[in-house]
């Protein structure tokens, strides 16, 4: 079992068909979560903002890319305290830390006082992104792994338990790979998590895991090592 873990999940894990995020998945996700949280886990979260807007789109209406990150942060903070909401509903602790100041709606980035919440048992939920444009929230996972020094990143994914050698709802045929090294990733040029995410998992030697989120308790079943995801580490073991 992993004592510090750091989550990350998309924006449109939070989101349905109807709304840009969805209530009823929110206290889905709040109930897996607290199970998380009540088995003595530390636990981190990074969100992101695709539920809403996305730097990329955004950038092809011709929106200076710059500024459309921007608008990207904005999108996750956001959902930082949508995430928030549903846990405290429940009972859990939290705290919001944004990497852009905002005090009236969260507390801003300090690595130490992160740390402190987790040590008090608090759920700590990162937005906007690193603060900087032309990084990812894969990035912003990888950096916040490493700065508090997570032992794995859980990388939920919606309907994908975990990395092929092709797209599974393409090819029915593809191969699932059950373990791989971060070499893997950079040479058969998987798309699991960018290149500047990739290195820096590398580097700090942190545990990635890539599972299906939409199936029961499979949070948990990934911090204790017990799931059914790819695991993706340094050497692969």
């Amino acid at each position: 079992m992993y004592n510090r873990v750091l989550l990350k999940l998309s924006g449109e894990a939070l989101s349905s068909s109807e709304n840009a995020f969805d209530p009823k998945v929110l206290s889905k996700l709040a109930e897996e979560l607290k199970e998380v949280h009540d088995s003595g886990v530390d636990l981190a979260i990074v969100v992101g903002g695709g539920n809403f807007i996305r730097g990329k789109i955004v950038e092809q209406m011709g929106i200076d890319r710059v500024q459309a990150d921007y608008m990207g942060m904005l999108g996750t903070v956001i959902n930082a305290i949508a995430v928030q909401n549903s846990l405290e509903q429940i009972g859990v602790p939290t705290r919001v830390q944004t990497a852009i100041e905002m005090q009236k709606v969260a507390e801003p980035f300090i690595v130490r006082r992160a740390v402190r919440h987790l040590e008090k048992g608090r759920v700590v939920i990162f937005g906007a992104g690193t603060g900087s444009p032309y990084f990812s929230t894969d990035t912003t996972a990888a950096l916040r792994a490493s700065e508090i020094k997570a032992d794995v990143i859980l990388m939920a994914k919606n309907g994908v338990d975990g990395v092929y050698d092709s797209d599974p709802k393409k090819n029915p045929d593809a191969k699932k790979y059950e373990k791989l090294t971060y070499m893997d990733l950079l040479n058969q040029g998987l798309q699991v998590m960018d290149s500047t995410a990739t290195s820096m998992c590398m580097d700090n030697d942190i545990d990635l895991i890539v599972f299906n989120m939409n199936e029961r308790r499979n949070i948990l079943k990934a911090v204790q090592g017990k799931g059914n995801g790819t695991v993706i580490s340094k050497k692969g073991e």
